[in-house]
């Protein structure tokens, strides 16, 4: 029975350490034009990039904080983060008895996620490479028409808690990108630009909006509810806030090499 035991705890140590080294990996994603759900009725390019397979965890973000002071709890900066920052975590460098190491990270503002992302040598993703990659399920780039596909984020959106979920509870998509539906809201770089008004997006730098909430968004398919409900969701943001479903995962670019 005891050697049983121990053979159990060997098993589950593996899986969890395998799991901690799938969490730094990342995956291409080929570029392409889309469109999408807001503002405009015309095609946005998308480049190829990079992207984490998985949201950061809380044992990634603990790291961080320990090689950073200024991101520990009792220290950051009221600017940067508010009184929910860390708040389910027991002190500075110690997270809750009911998280798991493996759980992703929430309660994380937008200043913060920001740079733990820069201080991996990568970057948040923009609103359109988030929505670019999120279209794809298991087999397809764009399964946004799929009816089951809708169901599944919408069903996701009304279940409780799943933030205490451990990576790598949902499907793999056709990029290789896990748990961007089912886990986690996951913070953008750009993520209030969608509220801009005017002709397109890319007539403002949209710094205003990163700080505060803005008009209604205007949508090009109010049929794809899904997508709608994640605007929504964006557009009532602070870059203080910090939420306790709400994590975030790094893209980096693609150097082109010179001719």
């Amino acid at each position: 029975m005891k050697k049983l035991t121990r053979l159990a705890i060997c098993i589950a140590i593996m899986i969890t350490s395998q799991a901690y080294s799938q969490s730094g990996s990342m995956v291409e994603v080929k570029g392409g034009e889309f469109i999408p759900l807001y503002g405009t009725k015309t095609e946005v390019p998308v480049d190829d990039f990079l992207m984490d397979v998985y949201p950061v965890t809380n044992a990634e973000f603990l790291k961080f904080v320990e090689e950073n002071p200024r991101w520990r709890r009792s220290q950051v900066k009221k600017l940067f983060a508010d009184d929910n920052y860390l708040r389910n975590w027991k002190n500075d460098l110690s997270f809750g008895d009911d998280m798991l190491p493996n759980s992703p990270v929430t309660n994380v503002s937008w200043f913060a996620a920001k740079n733990y992302c820069e201080c991996q040598g990568k970057r948040l993703p923009t609103v359109d490479e988030w929505e670019y990659v999120a279209m794809a399920n298991e087999t397809s780039p764009d399964a946004r028409e799929e009816k089951s596909y809708n169901q599944f984020i919408l069903s996701w959106y009304e279940t409780p808690n799943t933030y205490k979920n451990t990576i790598g509870n949902t499907f793999r998509n056709y990029w290789g990108v896990s748990d961007l539906h089912g886990l986690v809201w996951e913070w953008t770089s750009d993520f209030n630009s969608v509220m801009i008004g005017g002709e397109s997006r890319q007539d403002s730098t949209g710094d205003n909006n990163l700080f505060c909430g803005g008009a209604a968004v205007g949508a090009t398919d109010l049929m794809n509810y899904a997508a709608f409900m994640r605007y929504a969701f964006r557009g009532s943001m602070k870059a203080k806030y910090s939420i306790k479903n709400l994590g975030f995962r790094c893209v980096q670019d693609i150097e082109k090499s010179e001719l």
